[in-house]
């Protein structure tokens, strides 16, 4: 790839396709498999476990500290599940919340709710109260499977045995269950063994998963996730791209109710028939040493997983581990060659998807600062950032961006791709644009702007909402983060844009991080000087002692903008850009009055 433009150039495609030729068989593998999927055909995620367990049931299918099962037990321990919840009258078509953290119970009882036809609402253990009760009301459960680790966190709602009459309380845990609650172990334990014969009919296009959304910008959505779109990634994925082999071992340390863990990491151990090494959750300081206590060969990051890792002082163990492939979605530019040098990691794998969209762009062939190829439908058009709004000309249709240009991100709805949306029927509505590029067609909003790097490849520039409009310029936030990480006091930062009185569009602002010592206003503002456009420098910045992030290790900036630079409801260390030369000096209630008023001009 040029340094220059991060353009893809046919010489790029060339190397990757000869990098694959040692794999070919394995990418073969996995392009027919994806040839093959039709959603109206049958097909499953259950009769993917039960293969394994016919054709290879010694290996080994999950492993979790010192534990190891078999792909022949795991599926035994999944048909269990999956006998009780039919005894509890669960039936195809049927939702069953999962509220626990990581452990392997969560995905024995994901594979024994999905091998019934029925949905796993896998709900977020981070939430409380009115958002985590609004998420089992949109999954709709008839059975709710607590953990004994999430039981205070299900009674911070009205859903809990005694108040709430709709719904089974099954309590995942040793010992005796609490009061209201059905001890699950017990139970499970004295179920038959056998696969259930609900699994040979289940169609592809049938509902596996509710995925949640975030919550950070208003109450979750529940994204509808198929057989159909989890085979596709299982194939796609595991064989196709991370070319994988049986006696791979692929690390997971995110939450299960993430895609990137359920969907993407153990989609492709499973398509392959290797081993998912599962951890509780993400350390970064446990992260190598857990990575070399399972021998494993792959994982899965996301967000800013990769920079934590980097914060860590480097060690001369950093290398001493198998891993050669690793695959998420996050990385950012700036630092990608430098996490992959130091690392010594193959091949990076960066992916874009989205839990409720019907496309995916996956780095195939291994080219470095993408986001990947997508062989799907889909179009990158003119976008306007003020209204927020994608561009359309005089006839009403929209208009794609010249190459190399940024714009929306749209892919077409198809009987092939279809948009299988939230369970709000008006939440999916939203989410599409209709008569795009002619009468009657019908296109998916991915609410990302991104960038035309050439062959079918994109690299992602911003969330639509967090670009902003200053000085007539469009500011993709992505962009300022970049250039304030690579300044060596910069730990962590975060971009946003705030209002400013008598002023159109909205000025930059920086959540920071900082490495310790007094802030370097002067040479701060020097180095950004030097870096970004003019009208791309924050002209406020917010000293933190940590980020605020999400389960997933995204940037939560719903109240950064709401407190925007008001130094009364900030509570933090506020700085402003009045003069270059000067650089950033502390904001007084006396500044901030006279930018308010519009008496001071930034």
């Amino acid at each position: 790839m040029s340094d220059h433009d991060n353009r893809v150039r046919l010489r790029d495609i060339a190397r990757g396709i000869v990098g694959t030729l040692p794999d070919l068989v394995t990418v073969n593998k996995g392009l027919l498999q994806l040839a093959t999927l039709r959603p109206n055909w049958r097909g499953s995620i259950g009769a993917v476990i039960e293969k394994h367990a016919r054709n290879h049931g010694e290996r080994v299918a999950l492993a979790f500290e010192d534990q190891r099962w078999t792909y022949a037990e795991f599926n035994a321990w999944a048909n269990q599940v999956a006998a009780l919840l039919r005894s509890k009258g669960v039936g195809s078509g049927d939702a069953v919340a999962v509220l626990m953290e990581n452990r392997p119970e969560v995905l024995a009882c994901v594979a024994g709710i999905v091998k019934l036809g029925a949905i796993a609402g896998m709900l977020n253990h981070n939430q409380r109260g009115e958002v985590l009760e609004h998420s089992i009301r949109l999954a709709k459960a008839k059975v709710i499977v607590v953990g004994e680790e999430c039981v205070e966190a299900l009674e911070s709602t009205a859903c809990v045995p005694g108040r709430d009459t709709e719904r089974l309380y099954l309590w995942e845990g040793e010992g005796k269950a609490p009061k209201g609650y059905t001890a699950m172990r017990p139970l499970v334990r004295d179920m038959p063994e056998d696969n259930p014969p609900e699994t040979a009919n289940i169609v592809q296009k049938t509902p596996a998963f509710y995925i949640f959304t975030s919550g950070t910008t208003g109450l979750p959505k529940a994204s509808v996730m198929s057989h159909y779109r989890w085979l596709s990634g299982m194939a796609g994925v595991g064989q196709g791209s991370l070319r994988l082999k049986p006696e791979d071992i692929f690390y997971c340390c995110l939450p299960l109710y993430h895609n990137n863990a359920l969907t993407v990491s153990w989609g492709a151990a499973l398509g392959s028939g290797a081993t998912l090494a599962l951890s509780r959750k993400f350390s970064a300081s446990r992260f190598w040493d857990e990575i070399r206590s399972y021998r494993a060969t792959a994982f899965c990051y996301i967000g800013e997983l990769c920079r934590y890792l980097l914060n860590r002082p480097a060690t001369s163990n950093d290398r001493n581990h198998r891993v050669r492939v690793a695959i998420g979605n996050g990385l950012r530019p700036e630092i990608w060659d430098e996490f992959q040098s130091r690392f010594g990691i193959d091949r990076i794998c960066e992916f874009y998807g989205a839990s409720e969209g019907n496309l995916a762009f996956i780095n195939g062939f291994g080219l470095t600062k993408t986001a990947g190829f997508c062989p799907m439908t889909f179009a990158i058009v003119e976008f306007d950032a003020d209204s927020e709004q994608p561009q359309r000309d005089a006839k009403g249709y929209m208009k794609k961006v010249a190459s190399g240009g940024i714009g929306l991100l749209i892919s077409e709805v198809t009987d092939r791709r279809p948009f299988e949306g939230y369970t709000d029927p008006k939440a999916s509505e939203a989410k599409l644009f209709r008569n795009v590029f002619k009468k009657g067609d019908c296109w998916f909003n991915t609410g990302d702007l991104v960038r035309d790097q050439g062959y079918k490849h994109i690299a992602f520039v911003d969330r639509v909402g967090d670009t902003f409009r200053w000085k007539g310029e469009n500011v993709a936030t992505t962009e300022v983060e970049g250039a304030l990480n690579r300044h060596p006091a910069v730990e962590q930062a975060v971009v946003y844009g705030v209002q400013l009185a008598g002023c159109d569009g909205r000025a930059g602002m920086a959540a920071l991080t900082w490495k310790g010592g007094r802030i370097d206003g002067q040479g701060l503002a020097r180095h950004l000087c030097g870096t970004l456009p003019a009208y791309a420098v924050p002209l406020f910045l917010r000293l933190r002692e940590e980020q605020e992030v999400t389960g997933t290790f995204k940037f939560r900036k719903v109240d950064l903008k709401k407190q925007g630079f008001d130094p009364a409801q900030s509570g933090e260390p506020l700085y402003v850009l009045c003069d270059r030369s000067r650089g950033y000096e502390p904001l007084t209630l006396e500044l901030f009055q006279r930018i308010s008023s519009g008496e001071l001009r930034l």
